[in-house]
């Protein structure tokens, strides 16, 4: 990959073309394209980003010669703790062996590719030279970055809280990295959360307001709000959507960790259905603690003007008129909904993944984020839509219907259909990819602002 010199001063006079005695971002653009290396998009920012200690916007040769030796240290780690047999070389299995200790299981033949893309001399072995030049230039210096490219990423907060948790490192762990993340999650899921409202108010009013007498057409639905309660009111219901992220999101984590430690036997690693089970287990208890939340939105977002002064009031009138057992209406629809959207959205998205690394992994083993994102997107699409009936349902008996599960699922196919169980599917389809966007998008600035992706 580089032309003969290996001194980090010839590479600077080579990269600085102005001779200005800086390489400022396009110079490390334009030089490594030259050069051949391959790199990832705002690999070149990051890297003039984080070396640039005065911000004069380039890197003088000591804050180059400064960051690239950082770098190495790092990856030389890394190269070191994947090398388990310690004999200065990385094959496919000790990938694989790296990956799973992570939570990750891939085949053979998958290991296979990402180390092709790393392997320059062909020998199915990578060794430090080839593991330096490949990550040199890239941003990704440890494990985790490296193999972050393929996890169902969690980011993806559809407003549906139901995905299995983030595994996180023992070195994140203790660190003190997982909080970070976690917490750059929420702040995303808040803010796409809050973008989408209206579209998620509507959604709620389709779910339990329209029938083949009332048709609610979606332009319908919110001039009703409108004319109702003026522009402010499609945003009914969203403070406690947002409160309830938190707590559901620490619940689910810690719950999550307690899970896999009861379902693994001792000493053994995590294999993917028990790791599925108890992400769903998680997410079932998650939901439990904060269902009472889930009714109180449901209540909010159909209120009408003055129907309620807030969170506090509605709950006590709630208790005032229907006692405790109102705050678990609804609960189990709630429950069964898990397990098929789960499972569907897990599933399609590894088959979605493996496809991709089938036909497009020649070069690399790292599809770039719009595939990731494109991927989850359309897995969680296909597991909203298994489960979209039991969300209706769940709708319908916190808003206060006095049927009983099986009661309403006969009254709603007799009086409309097999169809009136997916009333209000369409907004709720149309808010999947500003939200998906929304939340991935403030998920990376909240994970530079706390300084986890360097």
């Amino acid at each position: 990959v580089w032309p003969g010199q290996r001194s980090y001063q010839d590479l600077f006079d080579k990269l600085d073309t102005n001779k200005d005695g800086k390489v400022d971002v396009a110079e490390l653009r334009a030089g490594l394209t030259a050069m051949g290396i391959s790199f990832r998009k705002g690999a070149a920012q990051k890297i003039v980003s984080s070396g640039d200690k005065n911000k004069d916007g380039g890197l003088d040769f000591n804050e180059f010669n400064k960051y690239l030796k950082e770098h190495e240290k790092k990856l030389r780690l890394t190269f070191k703790s994947l090398d388990k047999n310690n004999d200065g070389r990385i094959d496919a299995s000790e990938i694989k062996q790296s990956l799973e200790e992570l939570g990750m299981d891939i085949t053979q033949e998958e290991a296979q590719t990402i180390l092709q893309s790393m392997d320059i001399d062909g020998t199915m072995m990578v060794d430090w030279n080839e593991w330096r030049d490949h990550f040199l230039f890239n941003p990704a210096h440890n494990l985790n970055e490296i193999v972050r490219y393929w996890k169902h990423s969690t980011v993806l907060d559809i407003g549906e809280s139901i995905a299995i948790p983030d595994e996180f490192t023992e070195e994140e762990k203790t660190s003190g990295g997982w909080w970070k993340q976690l917490a750059a999650g929420a702040m995303a899921g808040a803010v796409s959360r809050t973008g989408t409202a209206p579209l998620d108010r509507v959604k709620v009013f389709m779910q339990v307001h329209s029938s083949k007498s009332n048709r609610i057409t979606l332009l319908g639905g919110f001039k009703q709000m409108i004319k109702e309660g003026g522009v402010a009111s499609l945003w009914r219901g969203n403070g406690i959507n947002v409160l309830k992220i938190a707590p559901e999101t620490a619940i689910k984590f810690m719950a999550y960790e307690q899970y896999k430690k009861l379902l693994t036997p001792e000493g053994e690693k995590v294999q993917t259905y028990q790791r599925f089970m108890a992400g769903s287990l998680a997410g079932a208890t998650a939901q439990s603690s904060i269902y009472p939340m889930e009714v109180m939105k449901t209540r909010l977002t159909l209120g009408k003007t003055g129907q309620y002064n807030g969170m506090f009031d509605c709950a006590k009138k709630i208790l005032r008129k229907e006692g405790i057992k109102a705050f678990y209406k609804g609960y189990t629809p709630n429950m069964i909904g898990i397990i098929p959207y789960a499972g569907i959205d897990l599933a399609v998205y590894e088959s979605l993944k493996n496809a991709w690394l089938s036909r497009y992994a020649k070069d690399t083993a790292n599809p770039g984020i719009l595939v990731l994102l494109g991927c989850g997107t359309i897995s969680s699409t296909c597991g909203q839509l298994a489960s979209y009936p039991l969300a209706l349902l769940r709708t319908r008996m916190q808003a206060q219907d006095k049927s009983t599960m099986s009661g309403l699922v006969k009254g709603i196919l007799a009086n409309e259909g097999f169809f009136g169980l997916y009333r209000g599917i369409l907004p709720n389809f149309m808010k999947v990819i500003p939200a998906v966007s929304i939340s991935y998008v403030v998920y990376e600035y909240m994970k530079t602002g706390l300084g986890i992706s360097k």
